[in-house]
């Protein structure tokens, strides 16, 4: 290879965590004393924090000076293993770029003749086994790192159900990739839902921040007022805080995402006042519904960009219409998500018009 072809950081470092990588830790403070973390630097300005302890999630995620997601009060919490039932989900609610919901219910509270489930189901509560890390070796010319771990939701004679999480990147790319194996352990069928939510907050959020989707779309709830997912509202821009979204104060939408070509998925946030927009990919075979979260209340302004199997229906509701997965015993199921950083106008132009968003 010639010399001047050869990276600029060849011969110059010592150790490879001066260009990133993947460092774990244990928090030692606060509600998530205990708690098993990782943080992951690609090199670009993209780092954030995956949480061991709470199925590989992910909390903070930052992009040079800029925060990238909304982190509720609680911030991180050890996980609570019987907080799936009722709303109990919600005292242990981090926010953050990625909180997963499911791994066999995804919506609100509810109890029938199947059993009792609580909101988003249990497996965000659950810790992982780590199985591997694979740091970069930049000398070698391998610039990938993952960390990979498994998450059981496996109850004595009831529905066992495993996720093996890999979550990857590539030092120079300011991109994260998520590939989720759940497999049916058990030796029945298992009803399954699984939904990606994953948390916008400020700065990217701002007033102006444009939210990015396109498809076919409905209030979540079509019964009632709706001041935000309405004919002639633009919705698609995040306002001020706004008084009726204190407390409780919420609305969504369920949006059948338009694809491309090649099947893939798109949306994301994009603020034009600092020339970040922050991007999610996924295949509509895998993941063909998506949720718009807007909560605009003061000190909690966020929006959620929610890839799923199903809107957050509930199980009863999905298995009412016939849209419940049942996976059969050794049967696994799989999930790509690629969440992506845009940081100059041209990329973000490019992203815009692939997926035919107008702003």
């Amino acid at each position: 290879m010639p010399h001047s072809a050869m990276p600029s950081w060849t011969d110059k470092i010592s150790n490879p965590a001066q260009l990133g990588g993947i460092e774990t830790s244990v928090l030692d403070n606060g509600a998530g004393r205990g708690t098993r973390i990782a943080w992951i630097n690609t090199g670009t300005g993209l780092r954030y924090k995956v949480v061991i302890d709470r199925a590989m999630d992910i909390a903070d995620a930052f992009f040079n000076q800029y925060g990238l997601v909304w982190l509720s009060r609680s911030g991180i919490t050890s996980p609570q293993p019987f907080s799936d039932k009722g709303i109990g989900w919600l005292r242990t609610f981090g926010g953050g770029l990625l909180t997963t919901c499911g791994l066999s219910h995804v919506g609100g509270p509810e109890k029938d003749i199947y059993g009792e489930r609580g909101l988003h189901g249990e497996i965000s509560n659950t810790p992982a086994e780590i199985e591997s890390i694979i740091q970069p070796d930049p000398a070698a010319g391998k610039m990938d790192m993952s960390i990979t771990g498994i998450v059981k939701q496996t109850p004595i004679f009831g529905p066992s159900l495993e996720l093996r999480r890999t979550i990857s990147g590539t030092i120079g790319q300011a991109s994260i990739r998520i590939h989720d194996e759940v497999c049916n352990r058990g030796n029945s069928p298992a009803p399954h839902m699984i939904l990606y939510h994953c948390n916008f907050g400020w700065p990217l959020v701002d007033q102006g921040s444009h939210i990015c989707w396109q498809g076919d779309w409905q209030p979540r709830y079509v019964e009632g007022v709706h001041e935000i997912f309405r004919e002639g509202h633009d919705f698609r821009r995040a306002p001020a805080p706004i008084d009726s979204h204190l407390g409780t104060g919420e609305e969504s939408a369920v949006i059948d995402p338009t694809s491309d070509l090649s099947g893939l998925c798109a949306c994301g946030i994009y603020n034009p006042g600092i020339g970040i927009a922050v991007v999610l990919r996924f295949p509509k075979k895998q993941l063909p519904r998506l949720t718009n979260w807007q909560h605009w209340g003061r000190n909690e302004y966020v929006t959620g960009l929610e890839p799923g199997t199903n809107a957050p229906m509930g199980q009863a509701k999905a298995r009412e219409q016939g849209e419940l997965i049942q996976l059969a015993p050794a049967e696994t199921r799989m999930y790509d998500l690629e969440i992506s950083v845009l940081s100059g106008q041209e990329q973000v132009d490019t992203f815009l018009k692939a997926y035919q968003i107008n702003l």
